[in-house]
């Protein structure tokens, strides 16, 4: 039997329509994210049925229009109400709620501290390309401070969420950051983040050359990569560097793995208990 190769097998979870050729830009890094997420769920071995592709606003939203699985295209930061829901109806289901920067931490923000919090059962990959993309090249809440955007032509003022540390004091129970330049590193974080207990929370570095890279003396998509090469470094080797020497490298791996059961588990456990209870008070 011939080896299946990466290509056969994306294609094999892949809608043939006329959603192609996609509206990515060329460079973006939100193909890599999705072959990544395609080849995750296929070395997990999970049946298209059992997977459910919530996606927001944005460029990171197009993403649910290629892949066969359930998938359903929300409103702008309401992308995790939606998949909350989703859980709580079928918690069999494996659910992945796709993000960008601007629609889980902005509009989405209070929707993410709180999934967070409660511990739901959701998968939640937030694209950080540094902007919003699609609508026009603003400044995101991931923008650092001092870039240039459609929004800032003088230069970023505010501060940027550090994402994985918003996730951390959020409660979330596993809190991951990978890059689509460490893309086999990527895919092990996302393998993990799919099968965790709870809610686990995976943000993704992506190059968006066409609204940010530019405008930020990137020459092209090229070197964009060459820079998350460059300044992304695994966890362990940045917590014994010193302060000095960690300048504007990010940190990427596994920062939080609690494995605490989701609040889907918990519920259904409780009322499963008081159900029979009540049976046995009634002398059923």
């Amino acid at each position: 039997m011939n080896e299946v190769t990466g290509n056969e097998i994306i294609h094999q979870y892949l809608r043939h329509n006329k959603k192609f050729p996609h509206v990515l830009c060329a460079g973006c890094g939100h193909g890599i994210v999705l072959g990544s997420l395609i080849r995750s769920v296929h070395s997990l071995d999970i049946p298209k049925d059992d997977v459910v592709i919530v996606a927001g606003i944005g460029c990171s939203g197009r993403l649910a229009v290629y892949v066969d699985f359930n998938t359903i295209h929300t409103t702008h930061g309401r992308a995790l109400t939606f998949a909350t829901g989703i859980k709580m109806s079928n918690p069999k289901l494996k659910v992945i709620c796709i993000m960008g920067d601007g629609d889980a931490l902005s509009i989405g923000g209070n929707h993410l501290i709180h999934a967070a919090r409660r511990n739901i059962g959701v998968t939640a990959l937030i694209l950080n390309n540094n902007i919003y993309g699609m609508t026009g090249g603003q400044s995101s809440p991931a923008t650092p401070s001092g870039s240039t955007s459609m929004t800032a032509p003088f230069g970023q003022l505010e501060e940027s969420f550090d994402t994985v540390s918003l996730g951390q004091g959020a409660g979330a129970n596993y809190v991951a950051r990978g890059t689509v330049f460490h893309v086999q590193k990527l895919e092990r974080l996302m393998c993990e983040a799919i099968t965790k207990p709870g809610f686990n929370m995976l943000e993704v570095l992506t190059p968006c050359h066409t609204q940010y890279g530019r405008k930020n003396k990137f020459k092209g998509p090229v070197d964009m990569y060459k820079w998350l090469k460059k300044t992304a470094v695994p966890v362990e080797r940045y917590q014994e560097m010193k302060e000095e020497q960690r300048g504007d490298r990010i940190p990427i791996g596994v920062f939080t793995d609690k494995g605490n059961p989701g609040l889907e588990e918990r519920y259904f456990g409780l009322k499963k208990e008081l159900l029979a209870k009540q049976q046995a008070a009634e002398g059923k």
